[in-house]
Order: structure tokens, then sequence, then C-alpha cells
């Protein structure tokens, strides 16, 4: 750890307390390396320290306290004694949200759910959700970088087609290749937080972490794989297909719904009928339903139980084939989503130098938050 922490001729000692309720290390450094080069500490460095030994730590099995980031602050220690203990709000909005995440198609419909379960929900500028019996709003951004609203649109979008994918290149094409230039760039920026030269030699600090971005990318490629998408022409032809697919089951989907309305209505006034033809006497407004839900009956063939039977049968089988055609429309947008968004992607990874991109987004939220700060 230490030489791949400062370097193979520094002079280093490191001490790990066992003897504490939580484990952790101390480091002596003699600032200047044997070959004179002088180790600069700063949050920078000691922020790639941190990494480094908590990558240890885990190798281990050793349980850390997650330095999460959120506005540039480490995670409160209070906040990860309730996360250990379980009694965390934030660990607690973190919980639902994955439990969640798996039965949704959408974010409305994700914020949608947890309000049917008793959380409370602002949208605005930014997120923010509160657990029952939470006595303050927390912005979803504060939960960790894959609660923001764009990871979570990610990770709906990407629930079922990016994740557990192996990429492939058994096929090199220009498509791929921007992908896996881009991917080796994004990793060495997330672990070494420097920007990979292009034309020049240039060398731009980058202190997020970027598995989102890693996420995405990684995700995309594996459609593609999956696809058998080889280039941007082939790319827009699973595009339009999928429109097509989706209009396809939208116009069969409403003609179902229509055939099941009125099966819907015929049934629910056969039912009416036999309900009131059990009573043994009827008043004046009783009768005359009886007689409509008759001559409706009689319209459609229904003249006994049996026949009722075999409609409330018809009936079910509909709402089964809706409920099918719906699951396929569902399936067809989410594709086209993913689609598009690799479109839009590799657009800006070919229009663009993509990962100067991450270093300018992260020196403009530095910025702000510089700016935040003077103001207070």
């Amino acid at each position: 750890m230490l030489t791949y922490a400062f370097g193979d001729d520094a002079q280093a000692v490191i001490a790990t307390h066992v003897d504490k309720g939580h484990i952790h290390s101390h480091i002596v450094l003699n600032s200047y390396s044997l070959s004179g080069q002088k180790f600069y500490a700063n949050k920078a460095s000691l922020r790639r320290l941190r990494e480094i030994s908590d990558g240890v730590s885990k190798a281990f099995g050793i349980e850390i306290h997650p330095n999460l980031k959120s506005e540039g602050r480490s995670m409160q220690y209070n906040e990860w004694q309730h996360k250990k203990n379980g009694t965390s709000w934030k660990q607690q909005i973190r919980d639902e949200i994955d439990k969640l995440i798996g039965e949704v198609n959408s974010l409305d419909e994700l914020l949608q759910l947890l309000e049917e379960r008793g959380y409370e929900v602002k949208r605005g500028k930014y997120i923010s959700i509160k657990a029952p019996g939470q006595e303050r709003f927390v912005r979803t951004k504060t939960l960790g970088k894959e609660y923001t609203e764009e990871s979570l649109k990610i990770r709906i979008t990407y629930r079922d087609m990016g994740p557990g994918m192996t990429p492939t290149q058994d096929e090199q094409n220009n498509l791929s290749q921007a992908y896996v230039a881009v991917l080796h760039d994004v990793r060495i920026l997330a672990t070494q937080h420097k920007k990979v030269p292009r034309k020049q030699i240039i060398t731009a600090e980058y202190s997020v972490d970027n598995d989102l971005d890693i996420y995405r990318l990684s995700a995309q490629m594996s459609v593609m794989n999956k696809y058998n998408i080889h280039s941007l022409g082939e790319l827009e032809g699973w595009i339009n297909e999928q429109k097509k697919q989706y209009e396809k089951y939208r116009v069969e989907v409403n003609s179902y719904i229509e055939e099941y309305n009125k099966l819907a209505g015929v049934l629910e006034q056969a039912e009416q009928y036999y309900e009131l033809a059990k009573k043994s006497e009827l008043s004046e407004s009783e009768q005359l339903k009886m007689k409509i839900c008759w001559q409706t009956m009689l319209a459609n063939h229904i003249m006994t139980a049996a026949d009722v039977d075999d409609l409330r049968s018809s009936a079910a089988g509909l709402n089964k084939k809706i409920g099918g055609l719906r699951e396929k429309m569902s399936e067809c947008r989410q594709r086209y989503d993913v689609f598009t968004d690799i479109q839009k992607t590799y657009s800006e990874i070919s229009q663009e130098d993509y990962v100067a991109k991450l270093v300018e987004e992260e020196r403009q939220r530095q910025e702000q938050m510089k700016k935040k700060k003077r103001s207070r």
C-alpha cells in the first residue's frame, strides 16, 4: 500500500489501531523521498490515501468509515454511526429507493410509490424526501452519487439491459473502439484523478469518483454487444424499430381495451340482473333496472348463468392480453430510451473530448462550492 501511495523510495511507517471500536490507521511519512522528491499534503492527496486505504480494507473484508462525499464534506460520524446501527434516516431512504427501483419504469413512478408508502416528496430544482417520522427533508443528491436525479434515471433505464453483461470485443468497429478508448480514459480519471493527455500534455486534477460515468459507458457497450450493434446506422435502425414496435403494440392495446370495456359493461349489467333476481320484492326503479339489464344481455346473447361465466372468462383473458402487451410496450420504451441514450453519448464522444467535459463539470462544481463558502 505504501509503495503504491508514495512511490518506491519513500520512507514511511503505517500503524493500525485494532484496540478501538473502529479500526483505523496512522501514517508517518518523511516528506522527502530518497531521490529528493517532496510529498505535498493537500485535500487531493489525502483523499487519494483514503481511497487506497479503503480499498485495502475492503479487500480484507474490514468494515470502514465510508467517507462519502456530499457537497465536499465527508459523512458526519453520527450519520455513519446511525447507518451502522440501522437507524439512519438517509439509509432508510436509500434502502427504500433500492427496493422500489426494480419495480418502476420512470423517476415519477418511483417518487409516486415512495409517497404511497408514506414518504413526503418535494419536487423542484432538487428532489427532496422525508421519511415517515423524520423531521427534515433531505435532498436525494446528499444520499450519494447513485441517488442524484440523473443517476436514478440512468439506474432505471439500464436496470434490465445494462448491468450484469460483460462487454466483449470480438468485432472491432468505430462505435465500440470509441467506447473502449473513453472507458479507458474515464477509469484512469477515476483512479488517478488525472485527465489522459490527448494532442498535448494536459493534466487536470479531478476530485470526484466517476463510478456513474463508468457504469453508464460500460452498460451502453454491453447493450451494443448484446444486440450486435456495430455502427451508428445499425443503432438508428434499432431506434426506428422500437418506434414501430411500440406503435404496433399501442394500436393493439387500444383495440383490446375498447373490446374489454364493452365486455366489462355487459358483465356488470348481467351481474346486476342476477343480483336483483335473487330479491323477493323489487322497487319500481329496481324493476326498471332489471329490465334494462335483461335487454342488454339479450342483445349480447347472454341467456344463462353459464353464459355470464363465459363472458367473465373472456374479459379476464382480454385483461391478461392487455397486461402482456403493456409489458411489451414498456420493454420497447426501455430499449428505445437506452438506444437513444447511446446515440446521445456517442455523439458527445465523437464531437468533443468526453473526459475534458467531465473535468470541466467538476471545475464548475468546485467554483460554485467556493462561491457558497465565500458568501457564508
